[in-house]
């Protein structure tokens, strides 16, 4: 009998049964299960992406702070609150003005405008804890009352020669002041030392 279709001309393929005694091979379990593994892979990027945005903005506070005190620590007399709350208030006078960066580790960290080794060196003993301590008061919104929008300050005992320089307070050892024109000047020389200001 002869077959309808080309089929008839078509070699036979040979299907090999499997042998009983042979084991079949094992599936590797990462290709088995490669889609589940995929899967897990992606929610923990996207969980640890999340642990990392929370641990920064968690951090970002913690860094202010610590900038803050550095600031403080390293620019005002250790033991004069009332130092240390102006150095704060010129930090936040600069960072709210557009002519400085805007977040405060920025400010601190200007190369040529705070002490030497500022951000680098270490901080020790109780005034590290008072800086901290205070720090954490001016990001939280304490000023020193005589401070106004100074933005500048220099060592008490140093003689500066420019005529646009109207002090407001001298306090932990530093002479703050607001850059003016001359006219403006009302205060040309660093005031007398003050303390117990700001408590």
């Amino acid at each position: 009998m002869v077959r309808p279709f080309a089929f008839a001309h078509a070699p036979r393929l040979e299907i090999k049964k499997p042998d009983r005694y042979e084991t079949p091979k094992k599936e590797r379990p990462m290709q088995k299960h490669k889609s589940r593994l995929v899967m897990i892979a992606a929610c923990l990027a996207i969980f640890s992406f999340a642990g990392c945005a929370r641990q920064s903005q968690q951090d970002g506070t913690s860094a202010e702070i610590n900038c803050m005190a550095r600031a403080m620590y390293f620019e005002s007399n250790r033991s004069s609150r009332d130092g240390m709350i102006a150095v704060g208030s010129v930090v936040m006078n600069r960072v709210e003005s557009d002519a400085f960066p805007d977040d405060v580790c920025a400010v601190v960290g200007q190369p040529n405008q705070f002490a030497p080794g500022v951000m680098s060196k270490s901080m020790r003993g109780q005034a590290r804890t008072l800086a901290l301590s205070l720090a954490a008061s001016v990001l939280s919104g304490e000023r020193h009352p005589d401070i106004g929008v100074a933005k500048y300050f220099h060592a008490a005992w140093y003689e500066a020669n420019y005529n646009n320089m109207h002090y407001v307070l001298t306090a932990g050892g530093n002479a703050f002041y607001e850059r003016r024109r001359p006219e403006d000047v009302t205060a040309p020389s660093p005031l007398p030392q003050t303390n117990g200001v700001t408590g």
